[in-house]
C-alpha cells in the first residue's frame, strides 16, 4: 500500500534556514539535523520538490504530545480533565493560562503542560517552509509538478494560518521567504488573516489534482475544497460579526455549499461508521485509505522523527488504578490509561442510546478481567468471575430509565474498592467495576473515582478513536494515522451554511443523510463492539500477530493459580467484542433497522430539545446552529476541533458554563481567543533596533490577558 515517503518527510524537517525561523521563539530552532541541507539546495528544482514532500511532516506536531487535546478539546462542553492534571489550565481557564508558557514553577502539575507558544511556533515553522516553495516554485520547469508543489504549499500555509486565526485571531502575515533576520512585524487584522486563509485554500483548490498522487495521505483538490468551504463558513460566523458585513453572506455560503457538494460527490461516506476508527487492523491498513478521509496525519511503524503519534494515551480511563487489580494495562489494550480526556455528562446524554449506532461504535464500555485479584468475601461462590469475564462495565443509560431510579434492580454499583453487589443478569457473575451514567435521575458516573472528588474523577467511559493494538510497548508511539478531516464533517459544514442562509428544511435534509449512516442496519448485531486493539492478533482481525504476543507480561497478569500470562493470553481475556448496549438500554434483543431521520426542523430529537432548553436558545437559526453543534458531537466526538468550533460560533462560554463544571467558574469572553505568546512579543523590536516598550507590547496582546 503506497504511502507518502516518511523518510522524505522526516528529512524535510531539517530544511528551514535560521533566517526564516528567526521571527518566532527559540523552539523553532530545535529540529534535528537542521544543517543537513543548504539554503541554495532548497532554491533548486529538486530541492523545491523535496520540500513539498516535507510539508506533510509539519502536521505531525499536532498529535505528538499533550497539546493534541489541550488546545482542541479541553475547556469545552465535550471533555473535562480526569484526575491527571497535566493540561488542567487549558480546561479550567484560570490565571495559569496566560501569555507565558505554564511550567511547574508557575503552577503546572508537571513539565508536560501544553505551552501557549507551541501552536504559534510550529505553525510559523510550516508557513516558512511553504513560503520557500511559493517563492522559488518557478524554478521547477515541469508545469504539472510545479502546480502540485504549489498546491501543497498553498494548502499548508492556508491550513496553518487557519489554525493561527482560530486560536489567536489577528496574527502576523508572512507571505514570502526571507533570508534576513526579522524582528519588526505588523500584526494583521483578523479580516486580513482570514481573507488570506481563504485565498490560500482557493489557490490550493485550483492547483491540486483530484487523485492521491503521492499515496495515502495526499492532500487533494477535495481536501482543499473542504477547508475552503470551512473558511468561508467561518467568515459568516459569529466570531467575525464585527467586520464581515462587507462580504455578502449568500455569496460566501452558496460557494461553501457548492464546494461541499463537490466533496460529497467525489469522496462519499464510508458505509459503516465502525470502519473509520474501530476496525483498525494494523499499520497502513486498508481502512486508512477510505474515500471519506480527506486529510490524515501519517504514521507508520518506522522511525517517526521528533513527533510520533501519542494520541492513544488520552481517552482511556485510569483502569489500572481504580479496577482493584482486575484489569491491568499493556500494549495489548489499544489505549493507554492516562485518563486525560473525561467525557462530560453532555457527551453521553446527547446520543440516542437506542437508535444511534455511533455511540456504541465510539465508546468502549467493557474490559475483560486479565488478572486474578483478591475476591471480596461478600461475593457468593456462584457469582465468582474468572479471567475473560467482565472486569469493568460502563452502563450508558438515560436519566429517566426506570431500572436505575434506585439500586434495587441490579444491586449496587462501584469500583472494586467499594463494596457493591452488581451481578450481570446474563452471566450471573459479579462484576468488579460497574458504573452507570445516571442513578436516581442524577448524573452519577463521576462520583465513582478513586479520588472521591467529582472534579477530577478517573472513572469514565472513554472513546476508542485512537486505540492501537500494534504498539510493541506500553508507552511506545502509535502507528496509526490520525484523521484530520473527513466527509462526515463536510455534511455538517454544508448544513450549517444552509442554516445561515435560512434554508432550514434543506439543512435538516443534509443532516439526515449523515444520520442515515448512523442508523442500525437490518440484521446488524447491536451488541457487537471492536476497536483498534484488534490489531494485536490476526485471529481477531489484525493484519498480523503483534511481535510481543508470545512474550510474558511483566508479572502483572496472572490466573488463579498464579501462572503469568503471555501478552497473547492477556489480550484474549481483556478484549471483549461486546458492548453493554442491552444492559444500558433495557430494550429487547432485536436485529431490526433503527430510524434517526428528523421530520421537521421545528421538532428536533428529545436529546437536542433538552440541551436547547437548558441553553435557553430560541429562534430557528440559533436553535439549528446549536443542533448542528450537537450533531458534531455525535459524529465527530474527540476529533480535535471542538474548541475552535465553539469559539467560531461564540457558543464556547455558554456551553462550557453549562456542561463543563471544571471550566464554568472562570471561562469568559476573553477565552474565545488564546493569548499571544509572550516569547514572541518579547523578541519584537522597533525599526531602529530598540526593544518595544511595555505599552507597545500590551498592544500586541489579546484583550484580557
Amino acid at each position: 500500500m503506497k504511502k507518502i515517503n516518511s523518510k522524505l518527510i522526516i528529512a524535510g524537517l531539517a530544511i528551514i534556514t535560521l533566517a526564516n525561523l528567526s521571527s518566532c521563539s527559540e523552539s523553532f530552532l530545535d529540529e534535528d539535523n537542521r544543517t543537513a541541507y543548504t539554503t541554495q539546495y532548497f532554491e533548486s528544482a529538486q530541492g523545491i520538490q523535496d520540500l513539498a514532500t516535507a510539508l506533510y511532516g509539519n502536521i505531525r506536531w499536532h498529535f505528538g504530545y499533550e497539546w493534541a487535546y489541550g488546545i482542541t478539546l479541553y475547556g469545552t462542553d465535550e471533555f473535562t480533565n480526569g484526575s491527571d492534571l497535566t493540561a488542567e489550565p487549558w480546561n479550567v481557564y484560570d490565571n495559569r493560562l496566560g501569555a507565558m508558557d505554564c511550567t511547574p514553577a508557575t503552577g503546572a502539575a508537571n513539565k508536560n503542560c501544553p505551552p501557549v507558544s507551541g501552536l504559534w511556533d510550529q505553525m510559523y515553522f510550516g508557513i516558512a517552509t511553504a513560503n520557500q516553495i511559493i517563492t522559488y516554485a518557478d524554478r521547477v520547469t515541469n508545469e504539472a509538478i510545479r502546480n502540485k508543489c504549489l498546491g501543497e504549499a498553498y494548502f499548508l500555509r492556508g491550513y496553518n494560518y487557519y489554525r493561527l486565526f482560530a486560536q489567536y485571531g489577528a496574527v502576523v502575515l508572512q507571505l514570502k521567504a526571507t533570508e534576513d533576520v526579522i524582528k519588526t512585524f505588523e500584526r494583521a487584522t483578523e479580516e486580513d488573516v482570514l481573507n488570506q486563509v481563504i485565498a490560500d485554500f482557493e489557490m490550493a483548490y485550483s492547483l491540486l489534482p483530484a487523485n492521491k498522487w503521492r499515496g495515502i495521505g495526499t492532500w487533494t483538490k477535495y481536501t482543499a475544497a473542504h477547508f475552503f468551504a470551512k473558511s468561508l463558513l467561518y467568515r459568516q460566523s459569529e466570531r467575525c460579526s464585527g467586520w464581515n458585513s462587507t462580504y455578502p453572506a449568500d455569496t460566501d455560503l452558496s460557494k461553501a455549499v457548492s464546494l461541499c457538494d463537490e466533496v460529497i460527490a467525489a469522496c462519499p461516506l464510508s458505509a459503516d461508521y465502525n470502519s473509520l476508527y474501530s476496525i483498525w487492523t494494523g499499520t497502513d491498513c486498508k481502512n486508512e485509505d477510505q474515500p471519506e478521509i480527506l486529510m490524515s496525519c501519517q504514521h507508520t511503524n518506522s522511525a517517526t522523527g521528533r513527533y510520533g503519534n501519542r494520541t492513544y494515551n488520552y481517552f482511556t480511563p485510569q483502569f489500572s488504578n481504580f479496577s482493584g487489580g482486575w484489569v491491568q494495562r499493556g500494549q495489548y489494550i489499544g489505549g493507554m490509561d492516562f485518563q486525560r480526556c473525561r467525557p462530560t455528562e453532555y457527551a453521553y446524554s446527547i446520543f440516542d442510546n437506542v437508535n444511534d449506532s455511533r455511540m456504541w461504535k465510539t465508546f468502549k464500555t467493557v474490559y475483560g478481567i486479565n488478572h486474578w485479584a483478591t475476591l471480596p468475601k461478600y461475593v457468593a461462590a456462584e457469582n465468582t468471575p474468572d479471567l475473560g469475564d467482565l472486569g469493568i462495565a460502563f452502563i450508558l443509560n438515560k436519566k429517566n430509565d426506570p431500572r436505575f431510579q434506585n439500586e434495587t434492580t441490579y444491586g449496587t454499583f462501584g469500583r472494586a474498592g467499594q463494596e457493591h453487589t452488581f451481578v450481570h443478569p446474563e452471566t450471573n457473575k459479579w462484576v468488579p467495576n460497574v458504573f452507570p451514567v445516571y442513578l436516581g435521575g442524577k448524573y452519577a458516573m463521576y462520583n465513582y473515582g478513586a479520588s472521591g472528588k467529582s472534579s477530577d474523577s478517573n472513572v469514565f467511559c472513554g472513546i476508542n478513536k485512537t486505540d492501537d493494538g500494534s504498539r510493541t510497548g506500553e508507552k511506545g508511539d502509535a502507528h496509526r494515522d490520525v484523521i484530520m478531516a473527513r466527509t462526515g464533517e463536510t455534511y455538517l459544514i454544508k448544513a450549517e451554511a444552509q442554516v445561515r442562509m435560512g434554508k432550514f428544511a434543506e439543512a435538516i435534509a443534509t443532516v439526515n443523510q449523515l444520520r442515515k449512516r448512523a442508523e442500525w442496519k437490518n440484521n446488524e448485531d447491536r451488541e457487537y463492539y471492536t476497536d483498534g486493539s484488534m490489531a494485536f492478533l490476526k485471529e481477531y482481525g489484525g493484519d498480523a500477530d503483534n511481535s510481543t504476543a508470545d512474550a510474558t507480561t511483566p508479572k502483572k497478569n496472572k490466573d488463579k493459580s498464579g501462572k503469568i500470562l503471555t501478552n497473547r493470553d492477556a489480550f484474549k481475556v481483556s478484549f471483549i467484542q461486546k458492548s453493554t448496549y442491552y444492559l444500558s438500554t433495557g430494550i429487547e434483543r432485536t436485529t431490526d433497522a433503527s430510524n434517526l431521520q428528523i421530520a421537521s426542523y421545528s421538532s428536533l430529537p428529545e436529546e437536542d430539545e433538552a440541551i436547547l432548553s437548558s441553553m435557553g436558545v430560541s429562534g430557528d437559526k440559533e436553535r439549528l446552529i446549536n443542533f448542528i453543534l450537537n450533531e458534531r458531537t455525535r459524529e465527530c466526538l474527540g476529533e480535535w476541533n471542538r474548541w475552535e468550533e465553539l469559539s467560531r460560533t461564540k457558543t464556547l462560554v455558554k456551553r462550557a458554563k453549562l456542561f463543563n463544571p471544571e471550566a464554568a467558574a472562570n471561562v469568559s469572553d476573553k477565552h474565545l481567543l488564546r493569548p499571544i505568546p509572550q516569547t514572541f512579543i518579547d523578541q519584537l523590536q522597533n525599526e531602529d533596533g530598540t526593544n518595544l516598550s511595555n505599552e507597545q507590547k500590551a498592544k500586541w496582546q489579546n484583550t484580557g490577558y
